[in-house]
C-alpha cells in the first residue's frame, strides 16, 4: 500500500502552508542621523540670540547713534554720529583711569581667587568626608550671596560711624597698631571715600564670593587625580610643594585655565558691588569700565550712544584677553 502525500489548501505537494508575507514597509522617513544633534542645539541657539546676540547687536548699533532724552521720550529719531561717540570716549581722561582701575583690579583679583581657591580645594581633599562637606555647604554659602547683597554686607562691615572693621581695629593696642598700621585711633574712617581704599574693599569683597568655586573645581579636579601618583611621589621623597608643582598642577591645568578665563570675565566686568560701595556713580575716580559705561548711559543728561561705546570697547578687550589667554594655554598643552 502506497502512502500519498497530504495536499495542503491553497496547494499541492506541500507538508504545512506557507505564510502570508505582509506588505512591504516602505523606508522610514525622517531626518538623517548626522542632522539630530543639529536639531537639538536649535532650542539653545535661539535662547542665547535673543538673550545675548540681540542686545549685542544692538548695543553695537547704539554705539555709533547719538540717542539723548528726546530719543527716549519717543520725541525724535537717533541720529547717525559714526565714530563721534567713540572719539568722545577716547579723549575722555575718566575712561583711561577707568581703564586702568579695571585692568588693576581684574589682575589682583584673578591671582587672590585662584590662589585663595585653590588653597582651600587642596584643604578639602584632606579633610575627612563630614567635615569637608560642611565646609563646602559653609564656603558655597557665600557665593550663593547676590552681588548687590555683598556690596551691601562689606558696606556695612566697613561703615565708618557703626562698621565693625574700625571697632574692631580700635581694640588692637595702640603701640601695635601704630606700628603696623601707622595710627592708634580708628573712629570714623571713611574707607569708601577714597578711590584706593574703595578697590580694597572691593577686592576683599569679589575674592570672598568667588574663590568658593574655584576651591569646589579644584577639589572635582584632584578627585580625579589617581591616589598611585602621589603615593610613588612620597616613596620617591618628594615634598609636599615638589608634588604640588610636578603632579597637582600640570594635571589641572586644563581646570586652571578655565577657572583663569572665566575669572578674567567676571572680573573686569564688575559692577553691582562697585555700584553699592560707592552709593552709585559719585567718585569718578574710582570708575572702572562697567561703572563709567552705567554713568554715561543714565546719568543726566543720558547719553546712550557714549555708554553703548565704552560697553562695546569693554567687550572688544574682554575677547582680546580672553581669545590671547585661551591660545598661550593650547600652545603649552602642544608642547608638553
Amino acid at each position: 500500500m502506497t502512502n500519498t502525500p497530504t495536499l495542503a489548501r491553497g496547494g499541492a505537494g506541500t507538508s504545512a502552508p506557507r505564510r502570508r508575507r505582509g506588505p512591504r514597509r516602505g523606508r522610514r522617513g525622517g531626518l538623517p542621523p548626522w542632522a539630530l544633534p543639529y536639531l537639538l542645539l536649535v532650542p539653545g541657539i535661539v535662547v542665547i540670540a535673543g538673550l545675548l546676540l540681540y542686545p549685542m547687536i544692538q548695543m553695537f548699533v547704539m554705539s555709533f547713534q547719538n540717542i539723548n532724552l528726546r530719543v527716549i521720550r519717543g520725541v525724535a529719531e537717533p541720529e547717525w554720529v559714526g565714530l563721534d561717540n567713540y572719539t568722545q570716549v577716547f579723549g575722555n581722561d575718566v575712561f583711561w583711569s577707568s581703564l586702568r582701575n579695571t585692568v588693576v583690579f581684574a589682575a589682583v583679583t584673578v591671582t587672590l581667587t585662584l590662589a585663595v581657591g585653590t588653597a582651600v580645594g587642596v584643604l578639602l581633599q584632606r579633610l575627612g568626608r563630614g567635615m569637608s562637606t560642611f565646609v563646602v555647604i559653609g564656603i558655597m554659602c557665600a557665593w550663593a550671596v547676590p552681588p548687590v547683597a555683598q556690596g551691601t554686607i562689606w558696606r556695612w562691615l566697613f561703615d565708618a560711624e557703626a562698621g565693625i572693621i574700625n571697632w574692631a581695629l580700635n581694640l588692637l593696642p595702640d603701640g601695635l597698631s601704630t606700628l603696623v598700621l601707622g595710627r592708634a585711633d580708628w573712629t570714623g574712617e571713611p574707607w569708601l571715600n577714597d578711590a584706593w581704599s574703595v578697590y580694597v574693599v572691593l577686592v576683599l569683597t569679589v575674592v570672598w564670593a568667588s574663590f568658593p568655586f574655584v576651591a569646589v573645581s579644584v577639589l572635582a579636579g584632584l578627585k580625579g587625580i589617581p591616589a598611585e601618583l602621589y603615593e610613588a611621589a612620597r616613596v620617591d621623597g618628594a615634598g609636599a610643594w615638589h608634588t604640588f608643582r610636578k603632579i597637582t598642577v600640570p594635571l589641572l591645568r586644563p581646570v586652571f585655565a578655565v577657572l583663569t578665563v572665566l575669572s578674567i570675565i567676571w572680573d573686569f566686568k564688575v559692577f553691582s558691588q562697585l555700584y553699592v560701595l560707592l552709593n552709585g556713580p559719585t567718585n569718578r575716580e574710582a570708575f572702572n569700565l562697567s561703572l563709567f559705561s552705567f554713568a554715561e548711559a543714565f546719568k543726566a543728561p543720558p547719553k546712550m550712544g557714549t555708554g553703548a561705546a565704552i560697553a562695546v570697547v569693554l567687550t572688544v578687550i574682554l575677547l582680546l584677553v580672553t581669545a590671547v589667554y585661551t591660545r598661550q594655554m593650547v600652545k603649552q598643552e602642544d608642547l608638553t
